[in-house]
């Protein structure tokens, strides 16, 4: 059921109207005892969903007793994060999920309805899991707060995998990845029906009913004048409204180009982007806009490390984005990696398959990647002073621009918040 809706590629969402949005949606759940707000971290600041559950907060006040960020893999969030992101949401309130520990496993999707929807690709069964604290905590409502965007992973991110990945345990999450990387990810980008999502509907179908989950979603996205920009709030329990919010979301997130682009620079808040585990959304969102022989620069002054996750950080240190050939056969042959499917999966995700090249631009504190780090995983280094000072973010405009040596360069200010592609590589 849809208990609220507000959109169009017209609409531009204020903090009111989020607020009156929410706050009529919530009205009509009626009266909650013991709520749960599930937000995204601070990698989807964009989202509003800090915001939003700042504004659940004021609305039940001492009902809401637990905040859970669907961290997945990602670090836990510092206080300056929550702070930032959150507003005046009280501290005590937040938990940590860890996806090591911290999981219970819901029912099992058998093996054949995984081979099925990814087309014989893997045959494994894949556990639902979920932060205990879901099914543990006594709640009769869990907010699960955020954005619904273009995803490397699922296809179109946001409504239950929120709760499946966001606060999903090692083999859930590690499969889950590992489905859609084999099966493609160029065949997933963009599309609200794919396998994964097939699987995690399966799961709350049959394993999830029983959690009193509300879906809140946003669709977040950056206009012409490069001012992010809310086009919709959506408010349901069930897919309808993941699917409203996705056809949204392909409207204003996805930019189908008539031509390849043969040098495309990414800017990665230094905010925001820290790892190449997320700023490699660079090359996920835009190959299949980039021409065969092309260039992406990635303008990357935090980057300080390639995973959020210890052990994910290593295994891309040692294997490598060095394409899908690469990496499958890394994971027949040593059995970390086959332990590790999430990290196999981004290593798929996060090569361009020899056919355009990736040149990332990290700052020099002592913190950050240095360039033999860099090359190490196969990614080329490039300095990042004297390719701002070609390429500077804060003269150049979102898409096309004619720089005054005559050259052309697509600029791209939040790669997370977008989908680029042109006609011959995409299948409608």
């Amino acid at each position: 059921m849809i208990y609220y809706r507000n959109g169009s590629k017209q609409h531009d969402l204020s903090q009111d109207d989020l607020r009156k949005g929410l706050r009529d949606a919530l009205c009509k759940l009626g009266g909650r005892q013991k709520i749960a707000v599930v937000p995204p971290d601070y990698t989807r600041l964009p989202s509003r969903a800090g915001e939003l559950t700042e504004m659940a907060w004021e609305y039940y006040g001492d009902k809401l007793t637990d905040i859970l960020p669907a961290l997945g893999t990602h670090s836990p969030m510092t206080d300056e994060q929550i702070a930032r992101m959150f507003g005046k949401t009280p501290r005590n309130l937040f938990r940590e999920h860890d996806w090591r520990h911290d999981v219970v496993t819901l029912g099992e999707v058998p093996s054949d309805f995984v081979s099925q929807v990814s087309e014989g690709k893997v045959d494994f069964p894949l556990p639902a899991q979920v932060n205990k604290l879901l099914v543990d905590g006594g709640f009769d409502l869990i907010l699960s707060i955020g954005q619904v965007v273009p995803h490397e992973v699922v296809g179109m991110a946001n409504y239950n995998k929120n709760i499946f990945v966001g606060t999903g345990g090692i083999e859930g999450i590690n499969k889950s990845h590992y489905v859609g990387a084999v099966y493609g990810m160029e065949r997933m980008m963009g599309r609200a029906d794919t396998p994964v999502r097939k699987i995690f509907n399966y799961a709350s179908e049959h394993f999830a009913k029983h959690l009193p989950i509300v879906y809140v979603l946003t669709v977040v996205g950056v206009n012409r004048e490069g001012r992010q920009q809310t086009y919709g709030l959506f408010v349901g329990d069930d897919l309808s409204v993941f699917d409203t919010a996705a056809k949204l979301s392909l409207e204003v997130n996805f930019e189908m180009l008539d031509k390849p682009l043969k040098k495309v620079v990414v800017w990665l808040d230094p905010t925001e982007f820290k790892s190449t585990w997320l700023g490699n959304k660079s090359i996920y969102r835009t190959r299949m806009a980039i021409a065969d022989g092309g260039e992406l620069i990635v303008l990357a002054p935090a980057l300080k490390e390639f995973g959020e996750d210890t052990e994910i950080d290593r295994l891309i240190r040692k294997y490598g984005y060095f394409g899908t050939a690469h990496t499958l056969q890394a994971v027949r042959e040593n059995e970390e990696l086959r332990n590790n499917l999430s990290a196999a999966a981004h290593l798929i995700h996060g090569s361009a398959e020899g056919r355009f090249s990736v040149t990332y631009c990290p700052g020099k504190t002592a913190d950050n990647l240095t360039r033999q780090e860099i090359e190490s995983v196969g990614f080329r280094w490039a300095d990042i002073d004297e390719t701002t000072r070609k390429y500077n973010p804060k003269r150049l405009k979102e898409g096309f621009n004619l720089l005054p040596d005559g050259e052309e360069i697509y600029y791209i200010s939040s790669p997370a918040l977008g989908l680029w592609a042109y006609r011959d590589r995409f299948e409608f």
